[in-house]
């Protein structure tokens, strides 16, 4: 017999785990820029610092860890320069690359 699995029984998914070095990090970054979607980026950024320790991200951003949370929260739109100091502090970069035709 098989045995039913109650969907709600399942553990929720949370995409923090499994960001578990630079190179997940980065795949995961160039997917989510990809989608082209501005929430979708702060939202990512904000997976990102948690996997990493958002305290430390904070500090290392030159914010508090309350105005990281503000910034990264859903439907913000953070200032380029946040974005920027944030990157920085993930230890990743934004590039540019020519779009596809």
């Amino acid at each position: 017999m098989v045995k039913k699995i109650n969907v709600a029984d399942l553990p929720e998914f949370d995409m923090a785990e499994h960001l578990d070095s630079d190179q997940a990090i980065a795949e995961y970054l160039t997917i989510v820029m990809e989608e082209n979607d501005p929430g979708e980026l702060t939202h990512a950024l904000g997976v990102i610092a948690r996997a990493r320790g958002m305290s430390e991200v904070a500090r290392a951003a030159g914010l508090t860890r309350e105005a990281l949370y503000k910034a990264l929260r859903p439907n913000s739109q953070p200032r380029f320069d946040t974005i920027a100091r944030v990157c920085t502090a993930l230890g990743v970069k934004l590039v540019a690359q020519p779009a596809a035709a």
